[in-house]
């Protein structure tokens, strides 16, 4: 038995059909525009955040601990930058979904600029971290606080397993260890980790 399907009844449907992709589609522009829009103000407030803070201005730089801590979910930390890949990005506390969408996230738990130990920064392959894929042994990392400036020079870098947390052990000196997923290019999520090790260059002043 043949069964007849006549174009005219599938003119509502294939309507209605267009409709909600192009529906759909218009959603995904006005997301993306959101996400982009509003990761460019969170980067300018904070820049402008840090650049106040340094300068002490309305006792804000006053109020800070003694010790680099305490700071709250998501609290600016201060700024990393790898001028060789023109990597320059904010640093917050903690790495939640919001956090890392922004910038970059401080690994909680781990060291402080300033502090012995060891630093870990997170953040997307896709976004913030994605100039990684093309860093070099030797490159200098800088990480610009409220308290001062200081640099890193890469020593290494490998790949491990996400599980892998050692990664984070500190030895006592001060480390700094950059995190991401790869690789850099995998649709999906990443079935592992790249990490960058670097160690901190101290000038003679220090």
């Amino acid at each position: 038995m043949k069964v007849l399907v006549r174009n005219a009844s599938l003119g509502p449907i294939l309507k209605w059909a267009q409709r909600g992709l192009f529906s759909a589609a218009a959603l995904m522009l006005g997301f993306c525009t959101f996400v982009v829009a509003d990761t460019w103000i969170f980067q300018h407030r904070e820049q402008e955040t840090l650049e106040r803070l340094q300068t002490g201005s309305s006792g804000a730089l006053q109020s800070l601990p003694g010790q680099p801590g305490n700071i709250g979910p998501d609290g600016l930390i201060g700024r990393i930058e790898i001028q060789r890949l023109n990597m320059s990005v904010a640093v917050v506390e903690g790495t939640g979904t919001a956090a890392l969408r922004r910038a970059v996230g401080h690994i909680a738990g781990t060291a402080l600029p300033g502090q012995p130990g060891n630093i870990g920064i997170a953040a997307h392959r896709d976004t913030f971290f994605r100039p990684l894929r093309n860093i070099q042994r030797g490159d200098i990392v800088t990480l610009t606080t409220p308290r001062g400036e200081y640099r890193y020079s890469v020593v290494s870098t490998k790949v491990v397993d996400p599980d892998d947390v050692a990664v984070l052990n500190s030895d006592g000196s001060e480390i700094l260890t950059l995190v991401t997923c790869y690789p850099f290019y995998f649709v999906g999520a990443a079935p592992n980790r790249f990490i960058v090790r670097a160690k901190r260059i101290r000038d003679q002043a220090d």
